[in-house]
């Protein structure tokens, strides 16, 4: 009893769950279908509901017509019976009536004749003449649709009296089966007529709402573009007043998006140029300033040790404080050297860039020596400007940095060369380190880097090779880029 109790419980909490889930796929399902799909499912509704609905009102008059037919042959029946049995009564009335009643039921429709004798017994009637002309023959209904169309049986018996004496009857029988079929002949051929007339049109709305919608999918390919930051892409207006209105708007969105880029990078520039006019000065001040005061204090400093070396008196201290200058501006001239090194390097200008960079990664391949590190330049110029320059020695630098310091790498391999076919400078950096996630934010120096390529309109491109390391591919267009007149447009026919 227990058991059935809560199984009586639960069953409605079932039932509930899964009505749930089923009214949660349902909408999920449908938001998941294209516009295309939506409408043309909306019609196919649509056109079912109407089908019902016409089916219904099919029925109806094909039983109401059926009945108005029945009705009709019953009577012509009984008014030809009636004939019948008058001529009959002259001789041997039941043999005639079993003679010609089976030519008249050839004859009319709906109704069925049967002769019965004095006792009310069905009599044999005389066989059918061969080749006799056939009123109706249809293939039967099917069940369902009869149990809807046919009416109630309706009998009329009319008797054979001759001289006051009942020899017998004639029955009439109501025989909807022939008028059935025939309705049922007429709704098949109107449905198939209409399936096919559906089916045409529901093709024709394909065809049409794909070329109606075909601007909303360029401009999906427009938003795509957008993203990808891609601000070159137009809109081809259509046709369609509200659609032409919505392409106008993007296209504008998209030309101050571009206006918009356009400035960022001036600033972009402006900004890495006062950097670097900064660290310039900042360079040569301690260049010109800083490292004559370090020599002359150097000189100083040699001299005074000289000086006790003749003076035995104070000569050890004279020389004790001498050795401690000497070592605090080695230490000074080492901070100074590096410190110009970060600002500016003062080579860049007059040494060719191969050779800059060639010395940038012996260097550091002298304080790594665990490390092979390889650079390979190819066929490059000897400067391109300060600003490509210093942004490829940059870019050296930090690559190597990152793969010395995080990327436990036992190997970094550098190339630089002017891509085939453009007029652009590349620089390749790979290491076979522990790899890098190309989905995690970046670091100071990583960004950095992007924004000194992308001031100059360039592409820097973080990339994590199958075979493991890191790769960074850097392209710098040498030319300045040029508006172009034409707008690359996603056209909808």
């Amino acid at each position: 009893m227990v058991v059935v109790s809560v199984n009586l419980v639960q069953q409605p909490e079932f039932s509930g769950a899964l009505a749930r889930r089923m009214s949660l796929r349902l909408p999920r399902a449908w938001h998941g279908l294209s516009l295309r799909a939506k409408l043309i499912l909306v019609f196919v509704l649509i056109d079912l509901i109407a089908a019902l609905l016409l089916g219904a009102v099919a029925i109806v008059k094909a039983r109401t017509s059926t009945r108005v037919e029945i009705a009709a042959s019953m009577a012509l029946a009984e008014t030809l019976v009636d004939e019948s049995i008058r001529l009959s009564q002259q001789q041997s009335p039941m043999a005639s009536l079993a003679e010609h009643i089976p030519t008249r039921q050839r004859l009319m429709r709906h109704v069925r004749l049967s002769v019965r004798d004095a006792a009310g017994l069905p009599m044999e009637l005389s066989p059918e003449p061969a080749g006799a002309p056939r009123v109706s023959d249809r293939e039967p209904a099917p069940a369902w649709f009869s149990a809807l169309i046919a009416p109630p049986v309706e009998q009329r018996e009319l008797p054979v009296v001759v001289g006051g004496i009942r020899l017998g009857s004639v029955l009439i029988t109501g025989e909807a089966g022939d008028e059935i079929a025939e309705a049922w002949d007429n709704i098949v051929a109107v449905t198939a007529a209409g399936a096919a007339l559906n089916v045409a049109v529901i093709a024709l709305l394909y065809v049409l709402f794909g070329r109606v919608l075909r601007p909303l999918t360029g401009l999906a390919r427009g938003m795509r573009d957008l993203e990808v930051r891609n601000y070159d892409v137009r809109l081809a207006r259509p046709d369609a007043r509200e659609l032409g209105a919505i392409a106008d708007r993007f296209n504008s969105l998209a030309q101050a998006l571009d206006a918009l880029r356009a400035e960022n990078a001036a600033l972009h520039r402006r900004l890495i140029t006062a950097q670097d006019d900064e660290r310039r000065h900042t360079a040569l001040e301690l260049h010109d300033e800083v490292g004559p005061c370090l020599f002359g204090l150097k000189a100083n400093a040699s001299s005074i040790a000289t000086l006790a070396g003749e003076r035995a008196d104070a000569a050890a201290g004279i020389a004790e404080r001498a050795r401690e200058m000497l070592d605090v501006i080695d230490h000074l001239q080492a901070i100074n050297r590096s410190l110009l090194g970060r600002l500016r390097p003062m080579a860049l200008g007059n040494v060719p860039l191969g050779d800059l960079l060639s010395e940038v990664v012996r260097e550091r391949a002298r304080q790594n020596p665990d490390i092979r590190m390889t650079f390979a330049p190819s066929a490059v110029r000897a400067s391109y400007g300060e600003p490509i320059d210093l942004t490829i020695y940059r870019c050296v630098q930090e690559s190597l940095t990152n793969a010395i310091r995080h990327a436990r790498a036992t190997r970094v391999d550098i190339t630089l060369s002017e891509a085939k076919g453009a007029p652009m400078l590349r620089l390749l950096v790979e290491d076979d380190g522990r790899g890098i996630d190309v989905l995690a934010p970046r670091g100071h120096g990583l960004r950095g880097m992007q924004e000194r390529v992308q001031a100059l309109d360039g592409r820097c491109a973080i990339e994590a090779p199958p075979r493991g390391g890191a790769r960074i591919c850097i392209d710098i267009p040498l030319v300045p880029p040029a508006i172009p007149s034409d707008r690359g447009e996603h056209t909808v026919p």
